[in-house]
């Protein structure tokens, strides 16, 4: 069954104890920075913006910064360890491999912000710091969240600079596409231990003021061999959505299972990109060497009877495998990755929404049975 939980109106700025203006970056702990950049510069189109590295004064980690539209990506990757971040950083990637470790989110007073978590329960990484440069200053604080993921929060007013101080502009590694293929997050999915999504949701709730936007569990996510449970919370204004999944009973693994198998902790599984144009966005992806998730043929046989019309016609939804979903207030259109890394932990989603702010729960049956195809073929089901 389904649960669509009733929304309070948006809270104003005034109103809200933790008020959030946005995701701030993806922050990710790689292996190897500058070819990770240039992948996401290729495969997903994104453009280098800025850089930390010894040639600036960082003689620990490399840092590259790329941006599409509203998303920010922040590829780092450890020179020599040398500090607990360092070390912290190079333990990551031996441990889970590529993996995000900060979801960064842009806060208007971080010091307000981490106070007030702090005291609602949160675990206080790092105290409330300033850091300045030529272009103003930053205040960053950070809080522990599910595994070794983090929310660091960013109060930029007034800066004008590339990224953070202690980065320099830095010109793009290829020619970026005419259209832009994404122009912004639109959720982080992350996945945690059996039992756990109910006390990482209240977490939300208590600390961050955020509400219950969407619930599924029994058959909404299961197939003949595997299911999940997942909860959906948000900020006031809707900016900000975190989906909380846990594995649930089934005959073999699902992919939560796989995920926090091969991840060694909770993290976060997947990153949610919107965009105006799936048509294009994919077909540039493609042509990038991106791998998507399958869906068989017969699903979109009768996919225009239950979805209406759609800004793409069915068959070019079926020739790019592009899914469709429709609910009482629009529709969407979604497709997934396949995982980006050897580990089958971190994939994409890209996203087209028409009204709809849901998440594709018609969708749920036939990609879960594309992912689980994958699984078979690595001998993980």
């Amino acid at each position: 069954m389904t649960e669509t939980i009733d929304q309070p109106a948006p809270q104003t700025r005034q109103d809200d104890p933790f008020p959030v203006q946005g995701m701030d970056a993806v922050v990710f702990a790689v292996g190897n920075a500058k070819q990770a950049a240039h992948y996401y510069s290729t495969a997903f189109g994104m453009k280098l913006v800025a850089y930390s590295g010894p040639e600036n004064g960082s003689r620990e980690t490399a840092s590259y910064v790329l941006e599409n539209g509203a998303a920010r990506f922040v590829f780092t990757s450890v020179i020599k360890a040398a500090t607990d971040r360092g070390r912290f950083l190079d333990a990551h990637v031996a441990e889970h491999g590529d993996g995000v470790v900060d979801l960064a989110l842009r806060v208007p007073d971080a010091r307000a912000a981490y106070a007030h978590a702090v005291a609602r329960g949160a675990t206080g990484l790092e105290e409330p710091y300033e850091l300045k440069d030529e272009h103003g200053t930053v205040v960053l604080a950070a809080i522990a969240t599910y595994g070794q993921t983090r929310h660091t929060l960013v109060e930029r007013t007034g800066y004008d600079g590339p990224y953070l101080p202690g980065y320099a502009a830095a010109e793009p590694m290829v020619t970026p596409p005419a259209q832009r293929t994404f122009q912004a997050v639109d959720h982080c999915v992350g996945n945690v231990e059996l039992g756990k999504m109910d006390e990482w949701v209240a977490f939300y709730n208590k600390v961050m003021g955020f509400t219950n936007m969407k619930e599924f569990v029994g058959d909404d996510i299961a197939t003949e061999y595997s299911a999940l449970m997942s909860k959906v919370v948000a900020d006031g204004t809707l900016k900000v959505k975190f989906p909380i999944n846990e594995p649930a009973p089934g005959k073999k693994k699902s992919q939560i299972d796989e995920y926090l198998e091969y991840y060694n902790s909770p993290g976060v599984q997947h990153i949610a990109l919107a965009t105006n144009d799936i048509v294009s966005t994919v077909r540039t992806m493609r042509a990038g060497g991106v791998a998507f998730l399958g869906v068989p043929d017969a699903y979109y046989d009768t996919l225009g009877e239950w979805v209406g019309d759609t800004r793409v016609p069915i068959e070019e939804l079926r020739e790019l495998k592009i899914l469709a979903d429709r609910d009482e207030d629009g529709y969407l259109l979604q497709i997934f990755t396949k995982p980006v890394q050897d580990r089958p932990t971190v994939f994409f989603e890209i996203i087209e929404r028409h009204g709809s702010m849901g998440f594709g729960k018609g969708n749920f049956k036939a990609l879960f049975e594309a992912i689980e195809r994958e699984q078979d073929k690595r001998g993980n089901l």
